[in-house]
């Protein structure tokens, strides 16, 4: 009886605490990154630990030369990998098919330096980055977190991300068929569950849904869209799409309390809302998505003709702006709208590009940072963290980048992106954390994080859109 008490409090745990828990087990849990090669559909398979030593990508694809000489890929069309000579034509076909989808869009490398005129050598990390990007994204639009245990789901909020990764790089068939996959798979009422299986099932594991998931997904159709319509001026949205937002944006706005707030919820820590330290109202990181939804889909009503929903979002996002300066602008933009709250990454959320500058905002994200800031040089994901108190993560270190990209901080964005360049696997992958050591402490590739790199780099480059207030 112990022993079952004790595996049902397991299993709890890893529900509700979601890509949070380490794959104990895993044997691709120490693979350096993927194995793919050129052909649809794209698949990949993890490169084998003892296979990563002296190994690496053949330039701007994901077929890998071993240390030997030898190389090893995926065939078009097949599930097994294959290890061949570098002369077999099956090798040179799969790295033009990959080179040729890099150069069908565009790899964003951050500019040159302008102190220095010189490279500031990030295209590697971009294009890796998007070729693992499109790794993760199943045919049906599927966009998984990585490849591995509880990380193969497909989450609303990292596929969100990989939207607008893929949208900025001039890849609008991936970012078209992510959106469709979530159009497919939103309930009636417009949620979405926490996250999917590779089929579009939902995950009946108990995690609740999380209400961020709606304001994310909401801004990514947005951000499609303004770029979109940038390139074309005839452009209008799928009418697929829009049954969507409609759902997602109806269900944020009805939802609100009397103080202009969504109700309590999961966000990205993964975490049940039950544990924070105002458990009955929602943290930072679910009213941040929320706003930059709202004010999406009032955006994207504006351009259809829809003035009635245009004039009711917005008014809701102004209820949820007022809220936020009413409840969280006082103590500083904590995780919590509590005297003393702990600082987490989600102030981000409501800075650049999720929403406009703010003064004090920026002064918020900067004492985030200190707090948060671990000797290795990245971040935890918030004060107060209950995982390892010694292990960075990539998504949140990314998002400081992203911000100060998006803020014209140039400088201090490089800071942030430096570190994830020089903390990549042995063949240049992004994982999900980075120990003490500087090793890889989590799986790689992690689609959250290269997604927000892609963006933090484009942002230097040229300004991102931002929802308007």
């Amino acid at each position: 009886m112990r022993r079952v008490t004790a595996l049902l409090i397991a299993a709890a745990m890893v529900a509700t605490a979601g890509a949070n828990v380490p794959d104990g087990g895993g044997s691709g849990w120490a693979s350096p990154g993927l194995v793919g090669g050129g052909g649809w559909p794209f698949t990949s398979v993890p490169l084998s630990p003892d296979q990563g030593d002296g190994a690496s990508y053949l330039p701007g694809s994901s077929v890998v030369r071993l240390a030997d000489g030898r190389v090893r890929l995926m065939p078009a069309g097949g599930e097994t990998p294959i290890t061949v000579d570098p002369s077999d034509p099956r090798v040179a076909r799969a790295v033009r098919s990959d080179n040729a989808w890099l150069a069908s869009g565009g790899v964003p490398t951050g500019g040159p330096d302008p102190a220095t005129g010189a490279d500031r050598g990030y295209r590697d990390m971009a294009a890796r980055a998007l070729l693992d990007l499109r790794l993760l994204t199943r045919p049906n639009g599927a966009s998984l977190a990585s490849w591995y245990a509880q990380w193969r789901y497909c989450w609303p909020r990292d596929s969100a991300f990989a939207v607008a990764a893929f949208t900025v790089t001039g890849h609008p068939a991936e970012a078209r068929r992510v959106l469709r996959f979530l159009a497919r798979a939103q309930n009636e009422s417009g949620m979405w569950a926490a996250r999917y299986n590779p089929d579009g099932t939902a995950v009946a594991d108990g995690r609740a849904p999380q209400l961020d998931s709606l304001g994310w997904v909401l801004w990514a159709t947005w951000f499609f869209s303004v770029q979109a319509r940038s390139s074309d001026a005839r452009w209008d949205m799928p009418g697929d799409l829009w049954p969507m937002v409609l759902r997602a944006a109806d269900h944020l706005s009805r939802t609100l309390d009397a103080e202009g707030l969504p109700p309590a919820s999961s966000d990205y820590w993964e975490r049940d809302h039950r544990r924070e330290r105002d458990p009955r109202r929602p943290t930072l990181g679910v009213v941040g998505p929320v706003l930059a939804g709202l004010r999406s889909a009032a955006d994207l009503a504006r351009t259809r003709g829809e003035s009635a929903k245009a004039a009711e979002w917005r008014r809701a996002a102004q209820r949820v702006s007022d809220a936020v300066a009413r409840q969280f602008a006082p103590y500083g933009y904590p995780r919590s709208p509590v005297p003393h709250g702990s600082m987490d990454t989600s102030v981000t959320f409501i800075a650049p590009p999720f929403a406009p500058a703010d003064a004090t905002v920026t002064a918020a994200i900067a004492k985030a940072q200190a707090r948060q800031k671990l000797p290795n040089g990245g971040v935890l994901p918030g004060e107060g963290w209950s995982g390892n108190p010694d292990v960075a993560w990539t998504p949140e270190t990314a998002l400081f980048g992203l911000n100060a990209a998006a803020s014209g901080r140039t400088d201090e964005a490089a800071t942030w992106l430096s570190w994830l360049s020089a903390n990549r696997t042995s063949i240049g992958v992004l994982p999900e954390k980075v120990g003490a050591t500087g090793r890889p402490a989590g799986p790689a590739p992690l689609g959250w994080t290269a997604s927000i790199v892609l963006l933090g780099l484009t942002a230097i480059e040229r300004p991102l859109p931002v929802p308007p207030p």
